[in-house]
């Protein structure tokens, strides 16, 4: 696969100007919806054994007494009660301004992210679990082109499947929302699309009824002599995914993380999280030389390792400078061949 590296099409000013405007949007709804979690229940007032007590109620039925009524009891009511009217206020403001802002992106072509991916992300972050995977292998393009303002080439950013990398050392962490929610992780996927269903063959992978792909992989351990599968169902609900090891699992967790909003066709935004641009170009290059790799997805590996680090020395500057002040990424280069 030989793509020209100065193939690249520009953003137009209005895009870019749309795309900034987009983003701080987005980020403030981001924290809204932060917000309003963390104000997602309710207080009220019990009467008991000829007594008066505060009680809250969390968003899913568990409730706790705060005691008798008392004037710090009052304060803490009325100051609940207040800051929720508030949040809630807020939040349907933004939301609003999002799909205003939803319907210019689609206008103006600000983004072709796929809009069932933008949906999975957004899923996963209203269920609170996007911080246990990161988005790996060609969809994580999405995130740097956008960052730059620019697209990259079509045949670069082919693809019908998101990797979705799992991050085994917080599992505990995961276990206790997904308990918390009482959901599995294909019933996450189901919210978005209720045609997700598990492949019979290969049970780390998701597919809906029109053949779009999610793959869930996860480190091997640091334990290079333990070459052993060790299964693992993301949580114990029957027809779950169970995410498969790969080989660069460990390196793609080791390496600094990279944030974008991206957006979709739909004009949709959501939140990707991924790797450093130029450590995904240097694991690419080496995915690249490995003699077990499928010959065409070697020549696709090199295509974006290459491609990447163009980017980021035509546009992204000063990530290179970032990376090359963390020593988790001081081997990465840019414009290497």
């Amino acid at each position: 696969m030989k793509t020209p590296l100065n193939s690249f099409y520009e953003l137009n000013e209005q895009q870019k100007r749309q795309l900034i405007d987009a983003e701080m949007l987005f980020s403030a709804l981001e924290q809204a919806e932060a917000e309003a979690i963390r104000h997602r229940g309710s207080m009220f007032w019990r009467e008991q054994d000829g007594g008066r007590y505060l009680i809250s109620l969390s968003a899913h039925s568990r409730q706790r007494s705060h005691g008798p009524a008392s004037p710090e009891n009052e304060l803490k009511y009325e100051r609940f009660t207040q800051r929720k009217i508030e949040v809630e206020a807020r939040l349907k403001t933004l939301r609003g301004k999002a799909e205003e802002y939803r319907r210019m992106n689609k206008a103006l072509r600000v983004g072709r992210t796929p809009d069932i991916l933008i949906e999975v992300l957004n899923a996963m972050m209203r269920y609170g679990v996007s911080e246990h995977f990161l988005v790996v292998g060609t969809h994580a393009l999405f995130a740097y082109e956008t960052a730059a303002g620019v697209r990259l080439p079509s045949d670069v950013m082919a693809t019908q499947d998101a990797d979705l990398l799992f991050d085994t050392a917080r599992k505990a962490a995961f276990m206790e929302v997904m308990k918390d929610r009482k959901m599995s992780f294909l019933g996450i996927l189901k919210k978005v699309d209720k045609t997700f269903e598990r492949d019979e063959l290969d049970n780390s992978t998701a597919r809906n009824a029109s053949g779009y792909e999610i793959d869930l992989i996860r480190r091997f351990p640091p334990d290079p002599e333990d070459t052993l599968e060790h299964p693992l169902q993301l949580t114990p609900e029957e027809g779950d995914l169970w995410p498969v090891r790969a080989s660069m699992g460990q390196k793609l967790l080791s390496v600094p993380r990279f944030d974008q909003v991206v957006v979709g066709v739909n004009g949709a935004m959501a939140r990707m999280r991924t790797v450093h641009p130029l450590d995904f170009a240097r694991i690419k290059r080496q995915l690249s030389k490995d003699i077990n790799r499928e010959p065409l997805k070697k020549a696709k590996d090199l295509a974006q390792a290459d491609m990447v680090e163009t980017l980021v020395r035509e546009y992204l500057p000063h990530l290179a400078k970032d990376l090359a002040n963390d020593s988790a990424g001081s081997e990465a280069t840019i414009g290497k061949a």
